[in-house]
């Protein structure tokens, strides 16, 4: 049956545990010689590097495919682009404005029984790769994914396709979440309940409009830019909102002594996130962003388990 890795809704709780611990094993063959399409209707340094060296290293071929030549919807239907490209790939991992592009793309392909898979690089409803790179670099600081269990996350700013992955993830895995959000930019209840389904090992997600108080004994800290590709419109408005949802030195020392600051970048040093934070001895940013590699081979390994 193939295997589609569109959200964390398709892979489950304990779909997520197998992929953390199969990207915990490193580089190995899995892709033998398959062909990888990476779509990219939104550019990014980190998902094209991490995701066309992990092909690399997985045995694989990589070819890069912009928007300019494929043009989703533009030039051709997301279908169409699907159909195409299914004749020369086994895998199509693209980066999408509109996550039902994702759906309509797999459908396609299912439909005529392609065997080809989809792998979501990004969405403005989630970011699934992303979240397993979250969690790699948690337990490198947990001694191992077992190590997970107990610990608390704040996510610190707006409640977007990020924050969704990684409570998804988080949960999964036993860590409890807190999403700290001003009004107007937090998840609703419906979201919450989604969420909620992902809990195990008595993990449990909250929300939160006081970052001092969310903080306090958390393993970890997590922000993400106030204002994502498509929203610059809404930039000043944002930082308004935003002004006291910044991990600032300050906000860290309410932390646990150990606790550590994530960022899936890239960073406004500034904004969402201090310059001394970010550069400084609790920041595991690069590690998380070379995490972004590792990920894909649990997500490889898990798209392989179907085939």
């Amino acid at each position: 049956m193939t295997r589609h890795f569109l959200d964390l809704t398709d892979v489950g709780p304990e779909g997520i545990e197998s992929i953390v611990r199969m990207a915990a094993q490193g580089p190995r063959p899995i892709l033998d010689g398959q062909s990888v399409a990476m779509v990219f209707e939104k550019p990014s340094a980190r998902t094209r590097n991490s995701t066309e060296m992990a092909v690399v290293h997985a045995g694989g071929h990589a070819v890069m495919i912009s928007d300019a030549e494929v043009g989703i919807d533009v030039r051709e239907s997301a279908e169409d682009v699907a159909r195409t490209l299914g004749c020369y790939h086994q895998i199509i991992a693209a980066r999408v404005r509109n996550h039902a592009v994702f759906s309509r793309m797999a459908s396609a392909l299912d439909a005529q029984d392609n065997q080809v898979s989809i792998i979501n690089l990004l969405s403005d409803y989630s970011h699934p790769c992303q979240a397993i790179a979250d969690m790699l670099t948690l337990a490198d600081e947990c001694g191992g994914v077992d190590g997970l269990r107990g610990k608390h996350v704040v996510y610190v700013g707006d409640a977007n396709n990020v924050a969704r992955s990684l409570a998804q993830a988080c949960l999964a895995l036993g860590v409890s979440v807190t999403i700290c959000a001003p009004p107007g930019y937090q998840f609703d209840d419906a979201t919450i309940a989604e969420l909620e389904q992902f809990a195990r090992f008595d993990a449990a997600v909250a929300r939160s409009d006081d970052p001092m108080t969310a903080v306090r004994g958390a393993s970890a800290l997590y922000t993400d830019v106030w204002t994502s590709m498509g929203q610059e419109e809404e930039a000043q408005v944002r930082r308004k909102a935003f002004a006291q949802f910044s991990i600032t030195e300050a906000l860290l020392a309410n932390a646990a002594d150990e606790a550590i600051v994530l960022h899936c970048l890239p960073a406004h040093r500034g904004e969402e996130i201090s310059h001394e934070v970010l550069e400084g001895p609790r920041s595991r940013v690069w590690a998380q962003a070379k995490h972004r590699e590792t990920a894909m081979y649990g997500v490889f390994g898990w798209i392989g388990e179907g085939v």
